[in-house]
């Protein structure tokens, strides 16, 4: 099968761009015939103005993607993110020339102007099943009215085109949860699949993870991740032998060092692999986010790892991490936090878990997990343009 994968990259390498790596490089290690189609976002402030002005729909873009389409007639288009060089202009002109489009949902951007559903510290629905101009006067978009505007606008004009409706075929929800808060938006609920991304086995641990002492947090600094909380549970606790490292960077880095502890570590941004050899070393890892995560990748990544999961119960978590794989902790409570964190000193406890989450991981997330729902996926696509 030939499949176009359609992506705009993030300025700074995320989450998005790694899956959609991942799925061509199992894809193609399959057989298939992928053909990537990558965008970049203008830099500088006047090409940037320029782009966020046509971000509602960009016949630019639609126009080089039917005649990329044209040209070597792939058997479907997995578009991923068209915010917003590409628009959804681009996903208009691929059906229009005949091809089935498949959509992954990896954010919350057809239904909020951030793309979190999170403002002021906390979840925030008000423009699910409402409209976007909510975002607007809230400055969602880069704290800014000015930029948020054009954020409104794209949902509010493809919205009123029916774009999402007309033009896809398949929707793929990472979550069942984020599967239903699209469907609460407008989105046709018998068109989205849920999906979970994967990752790749990152290889055996040399050792159980009760022969750690170290616990991990990755991901970006930034208020919606709550290691704020994560940091008030540790200075809570009784004396105790473990290390805790964090391992990212963001714009709450240096109001979290000031507030953390003698036993916690900053890491900073470290590469992928130096991340999964931290994993394969750690004894636990820990996810106090306070905003609905489509999906945690670090959390994942732990499971293949064979480490137990504390985790916020919010959002799509909770059907990450499952029953057995660790614990889930109500997001923002820090005496709720902190007595889940008392739980890693119990060696059977994090050795059960983890164990548990390596299970998951295979059945679930892992690539021959994912090839065959990819593959589904693409088929039904295609019979339902046929």
């Amino acid at each position: 099968m030939k499949v176009l994968q359609v992506h705009t990259r993030y300025r700074e390498e995320g989450g998005e761009d790694a899956v959609v790596r991942a799925e061509g490089e199992l894809l193609a290690g399959a057989g298939h015939d992928v053909v990537s189609y990558t965008a970049r976002n203008p830099s500088g402030p006047v090409p940037s103005a320029v782009g966020l002005a046509m971000s509602p729909w960009n016949p630019l873009a639609a126009r080089e993607l039917s005649q990329l389409a044209e040209r070597i007639r792939p058997d479907v288009a997995h578009v991923h993110n068209t915010w917003f060089a590409l628009s959804p202009a681009a996903v208009a002109a691929l059906d229009r020339a005949g091809v089935p489009v498949i959509v992954t949902l990896h954010n919350y951007r057809l239904l909020c102007a951030n793309g979190q559903l999170f403002r002021d510290g906390r979840p925030c629905q008000d423009c699910v099943g409402s409209h976007p101009w909510h975002g607007v006067r809230h400055r969602c978009y880069r704290g800014s009215a000015l930029v948020s505007t054009p954020a409104g606008a794209t949902i509010a004009l493809n919205r009123r085109r029916q774009t999402w409706d007309r033009h896809v075929a398949v929707f793929l929800a990472t979550t069942e949860f984020a599967r239903q808060r699209f469907i609460a938006g407008g989105l046709p609920g018998e068109r989205i699949w849920v999906k979970p991304h994967f990752v790749d086995d990152p290889g055996p641990r040399a050792r159980p993870p009760s022969r750690s002492r170290t616990v991990l947090f990755v991901g970006r600094l930034s208020r919606e991740k709550g290691v704020d909380v994560l940091l008030e549970a540790i200075a809570r606790l009784e004396e105790h032998d473990l290390d805790w490292v964090i391992v990212g960077t963001g714009p709450e880095l240096d109001s979290l060092r000031r507030r953390a502890g003698p036993r916690v570590r900053f890491a900073g941004l470290l590469e992928r692999e130096r991340v999964r050899d931290e994993l394969r070393r750690a004894r636990a890892l820990v996810f106090p986010s306070v905003c609905y995560e489509t999906f945690g990748m670090s959390m994942v990544e732990a499971m293949a790892s064979g480490l137990p999961i504390i985790a916020s119960d919010l959002g799509g978590t909770p059907e990450i991490v499952g029953e057995q794989a660790g614990r889930v902790v109500p997001p923002g409570d820090v005496a709720a936090w902190t007595e889940a964190l008392r739980s890693l000193a119990d060696d059977k406890f994090v050795d059960r878990a983890g164990a548990a989450g390596r299970q998951r991981w295979e059945r679930r997330f892992s690539p021959s997990a994912a090839l065959p729902q990819l593959e589904r996926a693409y088929r039904r696509g295609r019979a339902a343009s046929g």
